[in-house]
């Protein structure tokens, strides 16, 4: 079993996309989505770097920078926005999934996928 770091981060706006990178693989992953919300694209990030490991054994920590999604996907905010309730939905089905799972939240300057996605 590994520990396996998956980096998340999202831009909303005219430029928006959404994108993860593995630290210990090196692997990233990012795509353009237009005209979504920065709160949006860090919870497609999330549930996109879910998706890539939902199969895996492997200790899984998920680091974002957005201190609003890692707490609401934590339980410890509540979520005021439907489509981000939807959202958050998603990505709880797809964690309970999962054996070990954690998500973190980071300042932006340690984020690795901040800096692969030139945020």
């Amino acid at each position: 079993m590994m520990r396996i770091s998956v980096y998340v981060d999202g831009s909303g706006g005219s430029n928006s996309g959404f994108g993860y990178f593995v630290k210990e693989t090196g692997e990233s992953f990012y795509e353009k989505k237009p005209d979504i919300t920065n709160n949006q694209a860090e919870y497609l990030s999330i549930i996109f770097a879910l998706n890539k490991f939902v199969d895996s054994n492997d200790e899984i920590t998920i680091y974002s920078d957005s201190k609003n999604t890692v707490n609401q996907l934590n339980h410890e905010f509540a979520i005021n926005n439907e489509q981000l309730r939807i959202l958050a939905q998603e990505a709880w089905s797809i964690m309970g999934k999962f054996s070990d799972l954690s998500i973190v939240w980071i300042p932006r300057k340690e984020n690795l996928a901040g800096k692969m996605l030139g945020s």
